[in-house]
């Protein structure tokens, strides 16, 4: 049975090197969404995959059914997700090209159904959202990003979620890095926050594509992205290719 799933950002609507067994269209009360779960091999591993911005990436991050891509994947038994996005490098260390894999994260969207415990028949619960990452989901994907040549590797950091779909103002990206934010995207949430709520492990590997606004004391060149988030993204296909091999999975 297929536990652990990949969820593709920007980039990544398709999992390069995965060898296809079938596709599922999964009905949730939650509506669609955003494509067919896609279940294969990769890296000697099962896996499932899910295009979060669809399989033509035509939803924006603001409009995405997290929680109806949440819990399709819970309902066909996943227990383990590895999600991957594109996000602004907001401190020194978090240059175009790093892999980040952060331990914590700041909400700031805002007219997201952010929850499955919103009110009805069912008793409202609050779930521990401390450390919303799982560790040893974290471990392999630190060891399979450390596994690739020459490849700038971040192992911690605060992802700072903004609604998007339009990119930060330089004031917003200063406010973010008082808050401690290292790195910013749009799609972070409520995706983790909902995998705890169905108690599922969860962690990120961000992919930084550029300097948030205002950090080389210029504008982000947004025609420089598309060149950027294909490098990164395949750089992202070769850690999660190391990362499926760790043994630090069998223990998450």
């Amino acid at each position: 049975m297929t536990t652990l799933a990949i969820i593709g950002g920007t980039g990544l609507t398709r999992m390069e090197g995965l060898t296809v067994t079938r596709r599922e269209m999964v009905k949730t009360p939650y509506g669609a969404p955003s494509c067919p779960i896609v279940f294969g091999e990769l890296g000697g591993r099962q896996v499932a995959f899910l295009a979060r911005h669809g399989s033509t990436h035509r939803i924006p991050p603001h409009r995405i059914n997290y929680c109806a891509n949440i819990w399709a994947l819970h309902s066909v038994g996943i227990k383990r997700i590895i999600a991957v996005g594109a996000v602004g490098g907001i401190c020194e260390s978090c240059s175009v090209g790093t892999i980040v894999i952060p331990d914590q994260i700041i909400d700031y969207t805002y007219a997201r159904e952010n929850t499955f415990f919103d009110g009805g028949a069912d008793p409202v619960e609050h779930i521990d959202f401390s450390y919303p990452y799982n560790e040893n989901l974290r471990s392999a994907l630190i060891d399979g990003a450390a596994a690739v040549d020459e490849l700038n590797v971040v192992s911690q950091g605060v992802y700072g979620v903004m609604q998007g779909p339009r990119l930060e103002t330089a004031a917003e990206i200063r406010r973010l890095a008082a808050d401690g934010c290292t790195i910013v995207g749009m799609t972070g949430m409520p995706e983790a926050a909902l995998a705890a709520e169905l108690g599922l492990g969860y962690a990120c590997c961000a992919v930084v594509v550029n300097p948030a606004a205002g950090r080389d004391g210029q504008k982000v060149d947004t025609t420089a992205l598309p060149a950027s988030i294909k490098s990164g993204m395949s750089n992202a296909v070769k850690v999660l290719d190391r990362t499926l091999q760790s043994s630090v999975l069998e223990e998450s």
